[in-house]
C-alpha cells in the first residue's frame, strides 16, 4: 500500500500530540499537516518537545483547506466541535476518525442530556473488541473513537454482558489529568492535584455513562451503569474497578476459575487486550505509552460479586492508540501496524 497522507486536526493537545508520536513511527503514514487554531504558526516542537522528528515543522490553522489531499483525517477537537468542522469539510473521500464525542451516541436524547447541544448523528463505533465490530470499522469511512473511561469500563464488562450474566455494573475509576485536556483550569493545577484524589461528576453525571450503557446493552439486555470517576495525581493512565452481581450463577463450584476462562476465551483473538493470570493485579504502569488494556477478573464469594480491574493509558487505548488501531482496520493494514506491543519509554511522554 502507498504511503497514506494524514492530517491531525487539533494537534496541539495531549491526544493530538500522542497521534503525532504514533504517526511518526507508523510505517505507512506521512504527516501532511497538523492543525492548531490558537497555536497556528508555532513550531510543533514548541508544544511537543519530545517529537524531535518534526523539528522545523509548524502547526497550521484549523480549516478545511489544511485537509486537502489527505487520505486520513484525525479529529482531536474538544467535544461538540467536530460536527461543525465536518460540515465545513464537505464531501471528502478521506477516512475520518473522530476522537471527540460528537458521533458516539445513537440516542439524541442522551446526547442532549449529557452534552447539552444538538445531536450531530452517529458514526460506526470504533471499539474493535466489540463482537462483529471489526468488519463494520473496516468498511467505514467515518468512525467515532470511544471515550477513555468508556473503553476501560466496557472492555472490563463486555464478556459478562455478552454472556447475559449481568444487568448492572458499579464502577469506581481513576484517571490522570491529561484526560481533561490542556485547557488551564484551577482544579487541574499541580497544587490541587498532587497528594490528592478528587471524585467528580458524581451521581450519574459523567458523559461516558450513556456510551458505556449503549455498548454493553448491544446484546439485548439493558445495563444500568453506576459510575464514580476520580481524578488522580497522574499525567496519564486509567484504573477502573468494575463490580457486578451475576443475574444467574454458572453451574460450577469454582466461579473465579470459570470467569477466568470466559475472559481468556472472549479476548483470545484481540491483540491489545491482555487477561492477566489469576491472582495478578494490574497497574497503570503496565500499559503506559501503549495501546493495551490489561484485565484481571476475580469473584468475591462473600459478597457474591464479580470484580474486574481494567487499566489503560488514556492517551493510548483511550484515545490516539485506539484511533490508529481503527485507522489500520479502515485501510486494510495489519491491526497492530505502528502500535508496538512493548511499552514505549515513559521518559518520552509529554
Amino acid at each position: 500500500m502507498n504511503t497514506q497522507q494524514v492530517v491531525v486536526v487539533g494537534a496541539s493537545g495531549y491526544a493530538g500530540g500522542e497521534l503525532l508520536r504514533l504517526i511518526a513511527a507508523h510505517p505507512s503514514l506521512n504527516l501532511l499537516a497538523a492543525t492548531a487554531h490558537s497555536n497556528a504558526g508555532q513550531l510543533i516542537t514548541d508544544m511537543h518537545p519530545h517529537l524531535v522528528g518534526y523539528a522545523g515543522k509548524k502547526f497550521v490553522d484549523t480549516n478545511p483547506e489544511a485537509c486537502a489531499g489527505a487520505d486520513v483525517i484525525f479529529l482531536a477537537l474538544p467535544h461538540s466541535e467536530s460536527a461543525g468542522f465536518i460540515s465545513q469539510l464537505g464531501d471528502t473521500k478521506a477516512k475520518v476518525i473522530d476522537l471527540g464525542a460528537d458521533f458516539r451516541l445513537v440516542d439524541p436524547a442522551a446526547w442532549q442530556k449529557f452534552y447539552g447541544s444538538q445531536h450531530a448523528g452517529h458514526w460506526v463505533y470504533g471499539l474493535p473488541e466489540l463482537p462483529n465490530q471489526r468488519a463494520a470499522i473496516a468498511s467505514a469511512n467515518r468512525v467515532a473513537n470511544p471515550g477513555c473511561y468508556a473503553t476501560a469500563i466496557s472492555l472490563a464488562a463486555l464478556p459478562l454482558a455478552a454472556a447475559g450474566l449481568i444487568d448492572s455494573i458499579d464502577v469506581v475509576a481513576m484517571s490522570g489529568t491529561s484526560g481533561a485536556g490542556r485547557t488551564l483550569r484551577a482544579d487541574l493545577l499541580a497544587s490541587e492535584v498532587m497528594n490528592n484524589l478528587s471524585p467528580y461528576k458524581v451521581g450519574g453525571k459523567h458523559q461516558h455513562i450513556p456510551e458505556i450503557a449503549q455498548t454493553l446493552g448491544a446484546f439485548g439486555v439493558p445495563i444500568a451503569v453506576n459510575f464514580t470517576p476520580v481524578l488522580a495525581p497522574l499525567h496519564r493512565g486509567i484504573l477502573a474497578v468494575v463490580s457486578a452481581s451475576l443475574t444467574r450463577k454458572p453451574a460450577t463450584s469454582d466461579i473465579a476459575a470459570f470467569l477466568q476462562k470466559q475472559y481468556e476465551k472472549f479476548y483470545a483473538d484481540d491483540p491489545f487486550v491482555i487477561v492477566t493470570p489469576a491472582g495478578h493485579v494490574p497497574g497503570v504502569k503496565d500499559v503506559a505509552m501503549s495501546n493495551r488494556c490489561h484485565l484481571a477478573v476475580t469473584f468475591d464469594e462473600a459478597a457474591e460479586t464479580v470484580v474486574v480491574m481494567s487499566v489503560i493509558d488514556n492517551l493510548g487505548k483511550g484515545a490516539a492508540g485506539q484511533a490508529v488501531q481503527n485507522m489500520n482496520l479502515m485501510l486494510g493494514l495489519p491491526e497492530t501496524a505502528g502500535l508496538a506491543q512493548t511499552n514505549a519509554s515513559p521518559g518520552t511522554a509529554k
